[in-house]
């Protein structure tokens, strides 16, 4: 005797299986389509991770040097032998500097008075200006971190220098950073884990919006709503093609950020691939809730940018989470991608510890049951 809840299930899955499959080829065997899976992605990683870094690298810095006395001479070459800046020129009056911040052509000028040498030598305290350009806040901040670390360690070898024989026999406290997680503080090891789990966002949100909105351009739509399958059918079959391309694509690039960035992997590995899993079925889900009401691919696109871009700007990618004012920190719990950022980078940089992993996969997974439950309603309506 057959059972009969054992068969449905099997044809059940037989269905779906076979629609997913149909999902995949149709997406695979699109070549524009192809290669923007493909192409794009891996661009956006690399182009991103060297643009977006926020090491300083030679920096234009004019000098307005007015001592001309050995020690002023002795801190401007540790600014030449600094990677960070690049001295470009020589400002020989003050009124040299306005010009040069306001045209660009030097992003800061040092100012050395002219008793500079000597009031070191004489134990007195001297002062050095730095004309900075603010417009550029986030450079000018970095660039005058720079200039402190090489002003604070030319001060203390000269203290040390000028110091009498017994103040030198004195222990004098100096400040040692060691930072853990990123000894060299590389940017890239910051970046391109949310690289990962943002550009996988995009092409699942992506493929996910258009997959029925290009089934209504295309005319089958339709034609699947005759099927035999059914509208729960229907959905897994729209959801799962989507979150498997964005898996597979946020593998690749992890890979290739290990690969070549030698970005490590310090976590469990099985943890951050459960949170990707859960976070894109959020991301799927949200895709469809676009698909649901988009009747042209177009409209789908663009109501896809219209989405990530703001899921992207409130998940803490470029700028810290307690940067933002607290009416919109408080929008950014129901973002799936700032969980998703917490935890790719925890697992990659850090052993993240289970608990705090698991912290960050049930928002998510919370998040997922909700827009998939919307989605699935919205759904419903639309084939009904």
């Amino acid at each position: 005797m057959t059972d009969l809840p054992t068969t449905t299930w099997a044809h059940s899955l037989r269905r779906i299986t076979a629609l997913i499959r149909r999902e995949i080829l149709a997406v695979w065997r699109d070549k524009r389509t192809r290669l923007i899976l493909i192409l794009p992605p891996i661009m956006q990683l690399f182009v991103f991770s060297y643009a977006a870094s926020y090491d300083l690298h030679e920096a234009p810095i004019a000098i307005y040097n007015e001592d001309m006395g050995l020690a002023s001479r002795e801190l401007i070459a540790r600014f030449t032998a600094s990677d960070a800046f690049e001295p470009v020129l020589r400002v020989t009056t003050s009124h040299e500097i306005p010009p040069l911040i306001e045209a660009e052509r030097a992003l800061a000028v040092l100012h050395i008075g002219p008793t500079f040498s000597r009031d070191l030598a004489t134990n007195h305290t001297p002062t050095i200006q730095l004309v900075i350009d603010g417009r550029q806040s986030n450079t000018a901040l970095v660039a005058l971190s720079y200039v402190n670390g090489i002003i604070e360690d030319f001060s203390l070898e000269q203290a040390s220098r000028n110091s009498s024989p017994a103040a030198r026999q004195q222990v004098v406290p100096r400040l040692i950073t060691r930072a853990w997680f990123n000894p060299s503080l590389d940017s890239k090891w910051y970046i391109v884990p949310g690289l990962v789990s943002v550009l996988a966002l995009i092409i699942t949100m992506m493929v996910s919006a258009l997959s029925i909105a290009r089934e209504r351009e295309l005319g089958t739509f339709e034609q699947l709503l005759v099927t035999p399958l059914t509208p729960f059918e229907l959905l897994i079959g729209k959801l799962v093609p989507p979150a498997l391309l964005g898996f597979g694509e946020g593998l690749l690039l992890a890979v290739l950020g290990v690969i070549i960035f030698h970005i490590p992997i310090r976590g469990d590995i099985l943890v951050l691939v459960l949170g990707m899993v859960i976070f894109l079925v959020s991301a799927t889900s949200i895709g469809l809730m676009i698909s649901t009401f988009a009747t042209t691919q177009q409209q789908a696109m663009i109501a896809s940018f219209c989405t990530t871009m703001p899921l992207s700007i409130l998940s803490g990618l470029a700028t810290p989470l307690d940067n933002m004012p607290g009416w919109l920190g408080i929008l950014t719990y129901a973002n799936p991608l700032r969980y998703a950022l917490i935890l790719s980078r925890g697992i990659f940089l850090q052993d993240m510890p289970l608990a705090t992993a698991f912290a960050n996969i049930w928002p998510m997974a919370i998040i997922g049951a909700v827009t998939a439950t919307l989605a699935a309603n919205m759904f419903r309506r639309r084939v009904a």
